[in-house]
């Protein structure tokens, strides 16, 4: 379902910025509350603990990227803090030493427990979870999972797994935990025990917030859909161990995290990318290609993407991080693709900006938007604007390895000048890959232009693909027309299951 206002904001910030505004929203909504007796808290109490929480995170954080010359994300920072906030025991100044060792010790678990470069733990679990170990009689408490800021809860974690599209993770945790506690509930005591169960589970407790806030962190959780619904219901069990009592331990929500994050761990790509800038070529108007030196070890499947951070002075609203799928395959040159728009974020100026040899940092690699294993299934790749990327990637697989494929290409622009690739799509035509122009700009076409006009709509679609049917759809590109065209498939009929689609972060700065 499309929902227009709510679908700009969330493409026009980043998934770091939104989690900091909810957390933020979140701890001035419980301040309010507190305040006027709502909410059985003192309000100055969570704002001193707040300063405390932050301070400590930001100061200790500084410390350790200056000892490790590490690339950081200060929004990160903010965030871990307000987590801790919102879960550590509101009892101020009772709770400052607990504050102060779970902060620093959040801080210590982004840099010291690494491998590669790249940290293991959830850093807010890790610090509550290392004072409890250290200190059993300091437990975190999860107070933000009381019925008066159930409903903030709920509309900041619609706003973040709408955003980062993670809907089957929080699903398949949620249903985990829900169908155990529920079983067991009514083995105990009954029918009436289940539902009941289940209300004070969601309404009364912190398993909200842990969905939407702590399971979905990107950089502790599996790279791939299919290992994160793993890493989901195995979370989702340890989650629900201490309403259980089946084992000779009960883990904490914490602890639950931890043990998935180790998992997560083992099945995702341990790479962390400093990669120098080899050379900038405009493929496009507003668009670039940036290729940067081949890493001889580095592997991974055309189609997917990964995390860059570019460190810059005045960071906007949009942070230092952006998702870009990969443009090359691997064993070649390692390039991503960019449009820039006006006016540009604090992050794309300092982009255009790069210079040869200059770094930046790519990590986390993910991404199922991927060729099917059997590549004698005929296909349509769909693309909007510089969505073309992933599809680049993936036609130049088929080429380099002259493959045969059955694959038809949608290509919308703007204008004709936004127009990328067209090299490779025309010699991709020897490989069994067509390609399909339009331009939806309809006053700016020229008059030799041989392709369609306006939008793919489902007569263009019928009548460029007959057996559309029987084909799988890969759909690329803004987020408003990745929807729009999964609704126009619905109503032509097409299985959802015969559908995928890449979320593109990247499209509007």
């Amino acid at each position: 379902m499309k929902i227009p206002v709510v679908d700009n904001f969330l493409n026009n910030i980043t998934m770091y910025r939104l989690t900091l505004y909810v957390l933020i929203a979140l701890v001035s909504a419980a301040t309010i509350l507190s305040f006027f007796h709502i909410l059985s808290y003192n309000a100055l109490d969570i704002v001193l603990q707040t300063i405390i929480a932050v301070s400590v995170c930001y100061i200790s954080n500084k410390i350790f990227a200056k000892f490790f010359h590490a690339t950081t994300n200060i929004e990160s920072v903010f965030i871990t803090a307000l987590i801790l906030v919102l879960i550590i025991p509101v009892k101020f100044p009772h709770n400052s030493t607990f504050f102060i060792l779970a902060s620093f010790l959040a801080m210590t678990a982004k840099y010291l427990p690494t491998i590669e470069k790249r940290h293991i733990f959830n850093p807010a679990a890790s610090g509550v979870a290392a004072v409890t170990l250290l200190s059993p009689e300091h437990v975190a408490t999860w107070w933000v999972g009381t019925p008066g800021m159930m409903p903030f809860v709920l509309i900041g974690g619609f706003l973040i797994v709408r955003k980062i599209r993670r809907e089957n993770m929080v699903t398949a945790f949620l249903g985990t935990f829900l169908f155990l506690v529920g079983v067991l509930a009514l083995i105990r005591h009954g029918t009436a025990a289940v539902f009941t169960t289940w209300e004070q589970s969601i309404f009364s407790s912190s398993l909200l917030f842990f969905s939407f806030i702590m399971l979905l962190e990107p950089l502790t959780s599996p790279a791939t859909e299919l290992y994160r619904i793993y890493y989901a219901i195995l979370v989702g069990i340890f989650y629900a161990t201490p309403q259980l009592r089946l084992f000779s331990f009960e883990l904490t929500p914490e602890l639950a995290l931890l043990v998935g994050n180790v998992y997560s761990y083992i099945v995702s790509p341990k790479y962390r990318l400093a990669l120098s800038l080899k050379e900038k070529i405009m493929i496009a108007k507003d668009t670039f290609a940036f290729h940067f030196d081949k890493i001889p070890d580095f592997v991974f499947t055309p189609g997917q993407y990964m995390e860059w951070t570019l460190p810059h002075s005045r960071v906007d609203s949009r942070g230092n991080r952006r998702y870009f799928s990969l443009a090359s395959i691997p064993g070649k040159d390692i390039q991503i693709a960019v449009r820039f728009y006006n006016p540009p974020s604090s992050y794309k100026k300092r982009l255009a900006k790069l210079q040869i040899g200059d770094t930046i940092i790519a990590a986390s690699l993910e991404g199922s938007f991927v060729l099917p294993k059997d590549m004698s299934k005929p296909l349509v790749f769909v693309a909007g604007g510089v969505g073309i990327v992933p599809f680049h990637s993936m036609i130049e697989y088929i080429c380099d390895k002259n493959l045969q494929a059955d694959i038809i290409v949608l290509y919308a622009n703007k204008t004709i000048e936004e127009i990328a690739y067209k090299e490779l799509l025309t010699k991709a035509e020897k490989n069994g890959i067509k390609t399909i122009y339009t331009l939806t700009d309809t006053q700016t076409i020229p008059a030799n232009w041989q392709g369609e006009r306006g939008y793919f709509t489902q007569e263009k679609i019928q009548e460029y693909i007959p057996d559309f049917e029987k084909r799988t759809f890969y759909i690329s590109g803004p987020q408003l027309m990745v929807q729009s065209l999964q609704q126009t498939l619905e109503k032509l009929g097409v299985k959802r299951n015969m559908v995928k689609t890449d979320y593109f972060p990247g499209y509007a700065a």
